[in-house]
C-alpha cells in the first residue's frame, strides 16, 4: 500500500466521540463524493459514491453511530469494462431519515428545500477547532493524496468547485500550514510542499502514526543529503586541490626548463622541488616539510610567485 493508503486506511479508523466532529466530517464526505436525489413523488434519497473502501466504512460508521441508522443504508460494488474499478455506492433510502440527515448537515432551508450544492459546507458545522480538524480529515479521506515522502513532498486535496478549495484553504491556514490552490483543469487543488507543513497537516488530521512514519522518513532524507552534500563538497575541493597542484607542477618544470633552479629567488627554489617530490602533499604538509617550516600562507605566497614567474618567462619566450 501507497504512504497515502496507510494515511487513509489509519484515518478510517478514527471515529470522533463527539456528534459535533461526526456531523463536521461527514458534511465534508458528503460535499465530495454526496448527492441527493429527490424523486417524481418528492421523496428524499442521499447517495454517497466512492472508489476507496476506507471511504465507504467511515462514511457507513459515521451514518450508523450518528443517526443509528443501519438497514437504511446499502452498499453496491460495480465493475465494468476493460480497466474496470471497484465502486463503493451508500444509499440512505428512508425519506424521513434523508430529511433528518440533511437538516443535520444544514443543506435544508426554512422553507424545507434541499440546498443547490453540497459544497461548500455551512460554516455553522465548522466553528469548532475540533470540527474543522474533522472537516479537513474528511475531504482529505475522500479526495485528498499525499506523495511518497521518500522521493518528494506533495500534499493535495482534489476540489471540484473554487468555493470548496476556498474554504478548505481557509480552515487549514489558521492551523499553521500554508495552503495555496491551483486550478488543473476543471478541478481546484489544495496544495502543501513543505515537508514540515505536511507533517503539521497529519498532526491536524490527527494520524499520528503516519505522523511518526513520515517524520523517520525526514530525518533519514535530511540525514543523506547532508551526507551527499559533504561528500560532494569535499570531493570539490579535492578536485581543486589536485587541479592546482598540477598547475604548479607545471609551472615549476616550464620555470626549472627554462632557466634552472638556481636562477630562482632566494626561497623559491626549495618550495618548487618540495612541490614536485611530494605532488600529493597540501600546503600545510609542505610548509613543515621547509627549514625552518613556514605557514600555508607562506607557501601559497611562493607558490603563486613560481606561477607568476612561469607567466612571465613564456611571455618573454612568446608564450613557447
Amino acid at each position: 500500500m501507497s504512504f497515502s493508503g496507510d494515511v487513509k486506511e489509519e484515518l478510517s479508523q478514527q471515529i470522533p466521540e463527539a456528534r459535533h466532529c461526526r456531523l463536521a466530517e461527514l458534511a465534508a464526505i458528503t460535499g465530495m463524493c454526496g448527492s441527493v436525489c429527490i424523486s417524481a413523488s418528492g421523496r428524499y434519497l442521499i447517495r454517497f459514491r466512492t472508489e476507496n473502501i476506507c471511504v465507504a466504512r467511515k462514511c457507513f460508521t459515521l451514518l450508523k453511530k450518528t443517526f443509528n441508522i443501519c438497514s437504511d443504508v446499502s452498499v453496491s460494488l460495480h465493475k465494468g469494462g476493460k480497466n474496470s474499478t471497484q465502486v463503493y455506492i451508500l444509499l440512505v433510502r428512508d425519506h424521513e431519515m434523508a430529511l433528518h440527515i440533511l437538516h443535520a448537515l444544514k443543506l435544508l432551508g426554512g422553507d424545507g428545500e434541499v440546498a443547490e450544492q453540497v459544497s461548500p459546507a455551512n460554516q455553522l458545522l465548522v466553528q469548532r477547532s475540533c470540527c474543522r480538524r474533522a472537516f479537513i480529515r474528511g475531504a482529505f479521506l475522500v479526495s485528498g493524496s499525499i506523495s511518497n515522502p521518500e522521493r518528494s513532498y506533495h500534499f493535495e486535496i482534489v476540489c471540484s468547485s473554487m468555493e470548496r478549495a476556498q474554504q478548505l484553504g481557509a480552515l487549514i491556514r489558521p492551523f499553521g500550514p500554508d495552503a495555496k490552490i491551483v486550478q488543473r483543469k476543471k478541478y481546484y487543488i489544495v496544495y502543501i510542499k513543505e515537508g514540515a507543513q505536511i507533517v503539521d497537516m497529519l498532526n491536524i488530521m490527527e494520524a499520528h502514526v503516519s505522523l511518526m512514519d513520515l517524520e523517520n522518513i525526514r530525518i533519514v532524507r535530511e540525514v543523506r543529503n547532508k551526507v551527499n552534500r559533504k561528500v560532494n563538497c569535499e570531493a570539490a575541493n579535492i578536485n581543486k586541490t589536485v587541479n592546482a597542484a598540477v598547475r604548479q607542477m607545471e609551472d615549476i618544470r616550464y620555470l626549472l626548463d627554462g632557466q634552472g633552479a638556481e636562477a630562482l629567488p632566494d626561497g623559491l627554489s626549495d618550495i618548487a622541488l618540495l612541490r614536485l617530490a611530494h605532488p600529493d602533499a597540501s600546503l600545510k604538509e609542505l610548509g613543515e616539510m621547509l627549514v625552518p617550516p613556514i605557514g600555508k600562507s607562506g607557501v601559497n605566497h611562493r607558490l603563486r610567485k613560481l606561477s607568476q614567474l612561469a607567466e612571465d618567462l613564456r611571455a618573454r619566450q612568446g608564450g613557447k
